[in-house]
This record gives C-alpha cells, structure tokens and sequence, in this order.
C-alpha cells in the first residue's frame, strides 16, 4: 500500500545536516537501481532526506519497491526534503574522498544546498509530503538467515528467472518451505528449471509460498554483498521485507500462483554422465562460436566414454570435439542444447565433476554437481 501517513511531522520544516561523503554514498548507489530513470510521477525520480535525531535516512521508491537506508550525521535541524537521486548521486560520488557535506534547504524548501570545501551545488526540491510511502502489511512470518545461505539460493537460480511479461509469475524466485524441512528456491523461464535449497529456518516453518520480482532479487542480492552475518526476512502473502544491517528493502510480491515445478524434474532419467565441469565448459563455448542462429544450438553425442560435441552452420562451416566421460547407459544417444543455457549450468558447478541424468532423447535432462544434493537444474532439449 502507497500511503503517505507515515511522513514525519518535521517534514515542512527546513533540514540541515552535515554528512561524510562515505555513507551518503553508499545509501544513494543503493537507490540507483530502485529509482526509475523514466517515469511519468517526477517525484520517483527522488529520493527522500529524512534528518532526525543524530542520523539521515535516505529512501527511494518506485511502489513497488521502498528502499531505505539510515545513518550518522550531524543535524542542525530536524527536517525532510526530496531531490533527484541520479543527480545528487552523480555530484557526491565525483567529491574527494574522505569529503564532509553539508546538505540544508532554503527557507522556502524549493531548493537543497550542497556545500563541501569549495563545490557548492543548489538542487531543485520537490515537497516531502508528497513522498510516497510504502507501508507495510501484517507480516505474520519472520526469519533471520544467514548472508551467505540467501546469496547462494539467489545465486543458484536467477539465471533461470524469466523476462517474458505474459508469464509474469514466472518474472521472478520461488521461495517455500519443503515437508521435509528445507527453505527452497526455484526459478524457470519455460525452458529450463533451477533449484536450490538451505536447511529452513525454525521461525519459518509456516512462511508462505512466495514470488519475489526479478527487480527485488537484484537489489537485495546487492545488499548482501556488503554484510557477513543474519539478514532478517519478514513475509505477508502480499509482501516482503529484508533488513540488512542499518538498510530496509520493502516490495511487493508477485501475484499469481507458481507452476506445480516439481512436475517438470523427470524421475525416471537412469542413465548418469560425469564429465569434467571445467573442460566441457570451455569446449561448449568454444564449439558455439560456430553457431550462428540466435539460440546458440550446440548437439551433444554420447557413446561408452566419448561425448561429441558440434555445431554446424551453413554461413561459418562445423566444429567438432570429443571429451571424455563417465556414462552408465548401454546406447548412444544424441540430443541438443542452447549452448548459453548449458554455460549458465556449469558457471554453478563449484567441484570438479558435472552430473547429467539422462533418460531419453526426448526428456527433460537434469544436471547437477556431482558433490552437491542441494541444487539441481532441468533443461529441455532441442533439435539441432
């Protein structure tokens, strides 16, 4: 919900504060990514400057996402003001380092002053009650889970996340809990599937499935880089809240109900191929090069300990190159893939040894890391 009720009685008074340029710095990169460059509500376009007691709170918002961060500063005066996010970011970052700032609105609240050393800068103001602010639901789940637990579980399957608008649910990462007690994520566009999983957390054995937008996933992926300990997580059906140290990131979650996923990962797929991550790594991307159609085909033969791997194309010729495999199957068998898809795969595989499980030339494959239970991927296969 857009609302601005919560804005602070201060917020028509004048603001006066003196800042270091670190942390001013640091909260206005993390609005960049939540303030849209083009929109038609100009006041999106800023982020709000919120000098209370002996910190400044920045926040950024698009009403769908609220980011906000808070820091020390000192404050001559308690007051609220919003100026453009790109062009405050733009001056502060191009200051020296180590520089103090000095940020205080006119007295009509039309213009911000930004003072240090010798740069002065006066930026247009918009009014701070006209901010608008996302307030928060009734967020009856919450969990604390460690930075690196969330950043895996992100890392393992964003590659998978869709693009396409009519399939909006898919626009994003699955997050549930599982019977059997693990906190699961899962992402696909269709095509291809990844999954991943931590042991779940005890607060969160009754959070709800939830949907979280690519653009969510993007920014608090980018928060968790600058933390080594617990994030805590809070969750309504419609919403999700992360705290991050002294930052809050605050969205709203996708709508729509996620594809009954576990459908698509085949059971039946017997026939397992280990072959070295790193080496077929490189010789699919090599071998794709001469690939000229847009999906990138590569195909893939497989016979007793000798994976084939070409591509043809009637423009640039054909390339061929053999590795070898481990392969339990009694038949050759011959399939294709979109070479990106397969080098998204192995960029996850941190051992040595990448896993196929194989049934038929026609099903779905999955793929994983011989050493880890944890995560698996599905691809689809296509004719080449």
């Amino acid at each position: 919900m857009i609302s601005a009720e919560s804005l602070p009685i201060s917020s028509q008074e004048p603001l006066h504060v003196i800042v270091e340029k670190g942390p001013l710095l640091k909260a206005l990169a993390h609005c960049q990514g939540v303030v849209e460059k083009r929109n038609t509500i100009p006041i999106l376009a800023h982020v709000l400057l919120e000098a209370q007691g002996s910190t400044l709170k920045i926040t950024a918002t698009d009403l769908e996402i609220s980011f906000s961060e808070t820091f020390p500063a000192r404050v001559n005066l308690h007051g609220s003001t919003t100026v453009s996010a790109h062009l405050l970011f733009d001056v502060v970052r191009k200051l020296p380092e180590g520089a103090e700032i000095e940020l205080k609105t006119s007295k009509d609240g039309a213009t911000l002053n930004l003072n240090s050393g010798r740069s002065n800068y006066n930026f247009a103001c918009l009014p701070a009650i006209d901010f608008p602010f996302m307030t928060t639901e009734n967020l009856s789940c919450t969990f604390k889970i460690h930075a690196a637990e969330l950043a895996r579980l992100i890392d393992k399957t964003r590659f998978s996340m869709s693009t396409e608008e009519t399939r909006y649910y898919l626009n994003g990462i699955c997050f549930h809990g599982t019977p059997d007690g693990f906190l699961r994520a899962v992402a696909t566009d269709g095509l291809r599937l990844a999954q991943a999983q931590v042991e779940l957390p005890p607060e969160a054995s009754r959070m709800p499935q939830v949907i979280i937008s690519r653009k969510t996933i993007y920014e608090i992926r980018k928060l968790i880089d600058e933390v080594a300990d617990e994030i805590t997580v809070s969750l309504s059906e419609n919403q999700v809240r992360f705290t991050v140290a002294s930052s809050v990131l605050i969205s709203r979650l996708i709508e729509g109900k996620f594809p009954d996923y576990e459908k698509v990962i085949p059971f039946g797929n017997d026939n397992i191929l280990e072959v070295n991550a790193k080496m077929f790594a490189e010789t699919v991307d090599r071998i794709s090069i001469m690939s000229t159609d847009k999906l990138r085909p590569v195909k893939m033969r497989v016979e007793n300990v000798t994976m084939t791997i070409s591509a043809h194309s009637s423009e640039t010729g054909n390339a061929v190159e053999e590795l070898e495999i481990k392969y339990s199957g009694q038949q050759p068998i011959d399939f294709g893939f979109n070479a990106r898809y397969i080098l998204d795969v192995t960029q996850q595989i941190q051992n040595e040894t990448l896993q196929f499980l194989i049934g038929d030339e026609t099903q779905a494959i999955i793929a994983k890391d011989a050493t880890d239970s944890s995560s698996l991927y599905v691809l689809m296969p296509m004719r080449v």
